[in-house]
């Protein structure tokens, strides 16, 4: 086996499965590319994606000495990404009424302040 982890090559779709679609590198070699690495962003359906006998550009991104195995990405070779179905970031407060926890440093004589309190409290019931 001559290929090495970053190598770019072109492939051809042999299978497809629900975790990811496989391609034959040359004649003996095929790899894996995991349904993560098909695409940035969600892949629902490979099919829509690939098809079988498609050629394709994939880079490798890890061999197992023990067995062998290959894995590939497309993902890694992309320009442009899939952007998100979402436009604006949601929160769940209003971030203009800067309402939240507040700094140690704001909050800690505060509970200085408590914990002496507290203390003397104590002390006195005895």
């Amino acid at each position: 086996m001559n290929y090495q982890i970053g190598n770019i090559i072109e492939g051809t779709v042999t299978g497809i499965q629900p975790y990811g679609a496989f391609v034959s590198l040359d004649k003996e070699t095929q790899g894996l590319i995991h349904v993560s690495e098909i695409q940035s962003g969600f892949t629902k359906n490979i099919h829509e994606v690939l098809q079988i006998g498609q050629k394709i550009r994939v880079q490798i991104i890890d061999i197992d000495e023990y067995s062998q195995k290959i894995s590939l990405s497309r993902r890694t070779l992309e320009t442009s990404f899939v952007q998100p179905p979402f436009k604006r970031k949601r929160y769940f407060t209003n971030k203009n009424k800067r309402i939240g926890f507040r700094t140690v440093g704001e909050a800690l004589p505060v509970w200085v302040k408590e914990a002496k309190e507290m203390l003397e409290k104590e002390n006195s019931n005895r």
